[in-house]
């Protein structure tokens, strides 16, 4: 149920600003040459500190090394090298300005963009460092479908490309298989609340109390219940940080019959798995209640929806115990948010269809991937999820021609912890795959 975004570490060391002055591409030979300035004699060094080959004290400022340890900075370039290989080389250079440039960086299999950023006054020592993404070396389909074969456990994605006169499905590895999507299903509430202000039923703009605690929710956590904030906002939170609490606002709002209903009209290819469509605090609540989760499982759906509305105390987030939740994936196969990827291309493509562009924008706020793969495309609306056990990653995506795409894989475990940068990665590569076709 955490929101899988860029911000985490598998492709960002650490936020610099973005400059807009540049100068044009100098060849790997600058970076070689005798340095001339601070920033070039960092740009020299950099190699070896990917590679842990040199004292990071010596070229990081001491606010980078207290916002990214030592030993944080050394697990997020050693996952870069067990993917791609070691760094080996500078190959271009792009400057913005006297103390910034971006870097493509040359590994074994992949390149890297990377922007560098060196304070301004002496010792010149790097204040920000941002891998933006990596372009596989040689990468293919073929590759990409192989690596989602080698996961452990489970795991699946669709491409499809939409249009209004259908929608032809290019590449595929286990799409109609069903999955746990964690957060993903968020996008259900979201298309059924941006239907409903289509229909004139409601508004953005409307106010209503938050109302609800829970876990996971970064933008509400420990406000006054009775904080008043817009449709819009819970949306933006909901979707775009997978605020829990804001979930479950708007599903009191728009009724758990009301989204289960759209889920029904967009399609959806296994409903008995799917329904009853539980808030994020009784997916919580279950999951830490063993002998309540059991009662659960065992019943049938108009059971399990009699328990819903009969057992609403010991389902509520006064009732939860995290202690009970373990460290590991957690009945991920009965106790949460299950579609193929091509029920979500369903949802994502009805998202697309419906005469709504402000669920549109909601979708874009948080791109997924990083900025350099985002830039390929026109539009790219993103919604991720994640627990022990459970990764997902869907995109709504625009090419620069105009084409319109929705892209979704799942990988399930429920013997471990699944690896989320990694899959991060592969979903990455996939979308740059696409871009480029």
């Amino acid at each position: 149920m955490r929101n899988i975004r860029f911000a985490r570490l598998l492709l960002t060391l650490i936020s610099v600003p973005v400059f807009s002055s540049a100068h044009a591409n100098e060849p790997a030979a600058a970076a070689q040459a005798t340095p001339a300035t601070p920033l070039d004699l960092r740009i020299a060094q950099l190699v070896p500190i990917l590679n842990g080959k040199a004292p990071l004290e010596e070229f990081f400022t001491p606010s980078f090394l207290t916002a990214v340890p030592p030993a944080q900075f050394k697990a997020i370039s050693d996952s870069f090298t067990r993917q791609y290989g070691s760094a080996v080389a500078i190959s271009a250079v792009q400057r913005y300005g006297p103390n910034s440039a971006v870097l493509q960086v040359e590994y074994e299999k992949a390149i890297a963009t990377i922007e560098i950023t060196v304070e301004s006054v002496a010792p010149g020592k790097v204040a920000g460092l941002l891998a933006k993404g990596f372009a596989l070396k040689g990468d293919s389909i073929e590759k990409i479908k192989a690596d989602f074969a080698a996961l452990p456990g489970k795991s699946g994605f669709v491409v499809q490309k939409l249009g209004d006169d259908g929608v032809v499905t290019t590449h595929s590895a286990n799409a109609e298989s069903q999955f746990a999507t964690g957060s993903t299903f968020k996008l259900y509430v979201l298309a059924e609340l941006a239907s409903q202000v289509a229909a004139g039923e409601r508004r953005w703009s409307d106010v209503v109390p938050i109302g609800v605690r829970n876990f996971s929710s970064s933008a509400t956590q420990n406000w006054p219940l009775d904080t008043p904030v817009t449709l819009q906002t819970l949306a933006t939170w909901m979707i775009s940080v997978s605020d829990n609490a804001a979930t479950d606002a708007l599903m009191r709002e728009l009724g758990r019959e009301a989204i289960e209903g759209k889920l029904a009209s967009i399609g959806h290819s296994a409903p008995d798995k799917a329904l009853p469509m539980l808030t994020t605090v009784e997916a919580f609540a279950l999951k830490s209640n063993p002998a309540l989760r059991q009662r659960f499982e065992k019943a049938n759906e108009a059971g399990q929806r009699d328990l819903l509305a009969a057992e609403r105390a010991a389902l509520s987030f006064a009732a939860i115990d995290m202690s009970h939740m373990g460290s590991g994936p957690n009945a991920i196969e009965t106790i949460e948010w299950f579609a193929s990827p091509k029920d979500t291309a369903l949802l994502l493509n009805n998202l697309r269809r419906l005469d709504n562009q402000t669920a549109r924008d909601i979708m874009a706020v948080n791109s997924g991937i990083g900025p350099a793969a985002a830039a390929k495309w026109r539009y790219l609306g993103y919604k991720g999820g994640s627990e022990p056990g459970v990764i997902s990653m869907s995109f709504l995506a625009q090419s620069k021609a105009g084409q319109w795409y929705a892209i979704s894989g799942s990988w399930n475990n429920p013997a471990k912890e699944v690896d989320n940068n990694a899959f991060a990665a592969l979903m990455t590569r996939l979308m740059d795959s696409v871009a480029g076709s």
